[in-house]
């Protein structure tokens, strides 16, 4: 087991957008025989989207973020609580649902989300996200599944979530200009006193690749030289803390 976690943790170390996380995703669960999965990181500000990393059915997952569901979502309030992973069905163990919540049961097997075990994730900073793999029936492979590898499967879900967080989170507007992943990478290495070819090195990219990361984000906040990118992202840092 301990070669499928080393890979994972290369994975999203090298992981830089949502498509890589996702592959990054799928590819331990493949290793756990859990074919279904969703990680769904909610915002400090309820105004603004959440994340969404699932291979759960397209027309769900639009749905699901349309209509905003994460807040009646039963499972999600439950998880919310923090607390221990824990598995539902077509309603969650000793508590009767509302309609609303019924409602979400209900759409969700349509789309062949019948039951499931969520792994709650509350960070130091107090950022929530579930992880949350499921089954389209209640088949007690699944449950062996989940039984065998409850040790496990947690320790990948708070992996996932820390590096979504620091890869895809809002943290990369630097003086309300939003960097790509790439470009706030190598302007971080820079920042630490890393030349681009050092950057390029830890990166795994050319130091052309990491000088075109570079130029581009110093043309994007309307800076000359990599100093005074350096310095906006010191500033843009201090005023996220």
């Amino acid at each position: 087991m301990q070669p499928v976690f080393e890979r994972f943790l290369e994975r999203l170390w090298d992981s830089v957008d949502e498509v890589d996380f996702h592959t990054a995703l799928g590819d331990v669960a493949s290793q756990f025989d859990l074919l279904a999965f969703a990680y769904l990181s909610l915002p400090p500000r309820s105004k603004d989207k959440p994340t969404l990393i699932s291979n759960y059915p397209a027309p769900w997952t639009a749905r699901y973020l349309e209509h905003q569901y994460q807040s009646v979502d039963p499972v999600i309030v439950r998880a919310r609580c923090g607390g221990y992973p824990f598995r539902w069905g077509s309603a969650l163990p000793g508590v009767e649902p509302s309609e609303a919540e019924q409602r979400v049961f209900d759409e969700a097997a349509q789309f062949g989300i019948c039951c499931g075990l969520t792994i709650p994730i509350m960070d130091h900073r107090g950022n929530f996200a579930a992880m949350t793999f499921a089954a389209d029936k209640r088949d007690p492979v699944f449950f062996r599944v989940m039984e065998r590898y409850e040790d496990d499967l947690p320790y990948i879900a708070t992996c996932f979530h820390m590096f979504v967080r620091r890869k895809l989170s809002a943290a990369r507007i630097v003086d309300g200009v939003p960097l790509t992943a790439r470009e706030y990478e190598c302007a971080q290495w820079v920042a630490r006193g890393k030349s681009a070819w050092e950057t390029g090195f830890i990166l795994g990219i050319t130091q052309r690749t990491a000088e075109f990361h570079l130029d581009n984000a110093r043309r994007k906040l309307g800076v000359k030289t990599r100093s005074q990118l350096v310095a906006l992202l010191i500033d843009s840092k201090s005023s996220h803390r």
